[in-house]
């Protein structure tokens, strides 16, 4: 038996690879195995080539495996285009019909199985889809039952026929295979897993449930690739709690209505990628002026424009953190994990109201959509704070005084109320303004306004803001990334004959300079995993630790993640 194993499943857009994937790897969860999801797909609605890739193992993994196992194909382009990947000794399952052929150069056995054939002997070509995770199955020596609930689970809400029906796709897909093969075979059986019971969620979800935990109670947004994953699970979910979720015309009327719902009191936050990004610039910029607290979630793609709205990549750093015209109080955070989505998003929502600033939780599209194992969240850690906001009755006001919403204070920090709030009455406006939030534009004012405003996050540190794993001193090498690259980091690490040192920057803005500094000046070396073009994490060290001379930058930007042997190479031609 073996204890890791990598499946993939690939053909055009819209022939149920997405449900397929979904079954397979649920019911691979429930027997407690480990699990790391990639997804390939087109941007279009329908056709397109795409793919789904899972790592499944009986330990944890946060990485992209290097090769492949078993190859589903539902079309010869997905054999064209993925059976590079496969190892010696790998195996395609493919529909025959197509007559599917295997390239000169792979070294893979062929197995063709009617999924069509056998789906339109059940009625319809659609459940191909699962004969294909029946014949998956049995190749692996999985339990069917265990698929077969599942597959209740997926159709039970269209009724007991249709699910009926999709039970027996998978039972004859399965019979199938066993008959090719003459039954599991030994080379491709995964050991046990543990059976431990596991989130099997994506990042958009847990970012999502990390809201809802954190008292978020309006999301307003405009879909969009890779983001609208978050829209969907509180749409669900809100409700619930007494919430809503809103729609808006576009991104700018999404994000002014977060920033209005926190006016009111109320958490709130939306969600987008780059492009939206770009729309929601000015209101960013209004709700520092105005110390408006709100959270923003950006799903970075692959831009500029429109780009590549359906891949990998990490390049909008630049953008939030000098996005705004002027200099406001913003933070930046970047979880790295399934489990830091979840509490991170807690943490934004305490800090956007503590410290009256938006915050923007910068994920990416292999963390966002790329569905992963993880622990259980453990609720007794929440914890909410909602900073100077000014409960019951406030002294009465002088005659012709205002309630000092923007009072000067030690910290910056200045008392807040809600709308309606007797004695509260003061001015909201995006104009530079006085301590009762009338406009001023008196140089002295001026001054003082922006000192106190930019000085509240001085001493600012989210939890963990700088990740680390430094067994060493003095490293060969010190490895610095950011959001989904830190398990292919520390697996090409792994397989180097040096001392490393690894440090995951989970804190943007305002940088961790002084927390970063003793790695960087005790490293021989220092190199920085990017998936973008121009280093914007490695320049973000350069400018405020120096060492130019020891940074180097490894770099991916062509839309797909880093693999383990590509940042294994990349390092040992710097040792």
């Amino acid at each position: 038996m073996i204890t890791q194993l990598s499946w993939k499943i690939g053909g055009q857009q819209g022939e149920g690879l997405e449900s397929t994937d979904r079954i397979f790897s649920t019911a691979l969860s429930r027997l407690g195995y480990h699990l790391y999801g990639y997804r390939h797909f087109s941007s279009r609605i329908k056709g397109g080539h795409t793919n789904n890739k899972i790592r499944i193992s009986t330990r944890p993994i946060r990485a992209i495996s290097d090769d492949l196992d078993i190859l589903v194909a539902f079309d010869q382009e997905t054999i064209d285009l993925n059976a590079h990947e496969l190892r010696d000794g790998g195996i395609i399952i493919a529909d025959d019909k197509f007559n599917p052929t295997v390239p000169e150069h792979i070294k893979a056995r062929l197995i063709p199985v009617p999924f069509t054939g056998i789906a339109e002997e059940l009625g319809t070509s659609l459940m191909k889809n699962m004969v294909a995770t029946g014949a998956s199955a049995a190749l692996l020596g999985l339990s069917i039952d265990v698929i077969k609930a599942v597959v209740e689970e997926e159709f039970g809400r269209k009724g007991p026929a249709v699910v009926e029906k999709n039970v027996e796709a998978v039972s004859r897909g399965a019979k199938y295979m066993l008959e090719q093969t003459g039954g599991p075979l030994e080379e491709f059986m995964l050991a046990p897993g543990d059976g431990a019971e596991r989130l099997f969620i994506i990042g958009n979800e847990a970012c999502g449930l990390g809201a809802l935990a954190a008292g978020c109670r309006i999301m307003s947004a405009y879909p969009i690739t890779p983001a609208s994953e978050i829209m969907e699970y509180l749409i669900k979910r809100l409700p619930k709690f007494g919430g809503t979720v809103v729609q808006t015309e576009d991104e700018i009327a999404a994000v002014t209505m977060a920033i209005g719902a926190g006016y009111g009191g109320v958490r709130a936050m939306t969600a987008s990628a780059g492009p939206g990004l770009s729309l929601m610039m000015e209101a960013i910029g209004l709700s520092g002026m105005t110390e408006t607290p709100v959270v923003i979630v950006d799903t970075q793609r692959g831009g500029p424009s429109t780009g590549l709205p359906t891949k990998q990549e990490q390049s909008d750093l630049n953008a939030l953190v000098y996005g705004t015209h002027g200099e406001i109080p913003k933070v930046v955070i970047a979880p790295s994990t399934i489990e830091e989505c979840f509490y991170d998003m807690i943490e934004a929502f305490n800090i956007a109201e503590t410290y009256q600033c938006p915050v923007i939780v910068m994920t990416d599209l292999q963390l966002a959509l790329g569905k992963q194992t993880a622990e259980k969240f453990y609720y007794e850690r929440i914890k909410i704070e909602r900073g100077k906001l000014v409960r019951g009755e406030l002294p009465a006001l002088e005659e012709n005084k205002l309630f000092k919403r923007y009072e000067f204070t030690e910290d910056g920090i200045s008392p807040r109320v809600l709308p309606g709030q007797k004695h509260g009455l003061h001015h909201v406006t995006g104009v530079e303004h006085d301590q009762e939030g009338r406009p001023s534009e008196g140089p002295a004012n001026r001054k003082k306004m922006m000192e106190k405003r930019l000085k509240k996050l001085q001493y600012l540190r989210i939890t963990d803001a700088i990740k680390v794993d430094a067994p060493h001193e003095q490293p060969d090498l010190l490895i610095i990334g950011m959001g989904s690259t830190g398990g292919t980091i520390d697996e090409a690490r792994g397989r180097l004959d040096a001392k490393t040192n690894h440090i995951t920057i989970r804190q943007i803005h305002p940088f961790p300079t002084e927390e970063l500094r003793p790695y960087i000046e005790q490293a021989k070396q220092v190199v920085v995993v990017e998936n973008n073009a121009t280093g914007q994490l490695a320049n973000q060290i350069k400018l405020h630790l120096g060492h130019h001379d020891k940074i180097r930058n490894v770099l991916k930007y062509d839309g797909n993640p880093f693999l383990p042997a590509e940042l294994y190479h990349a390092f040992k031609e710097l040792i």
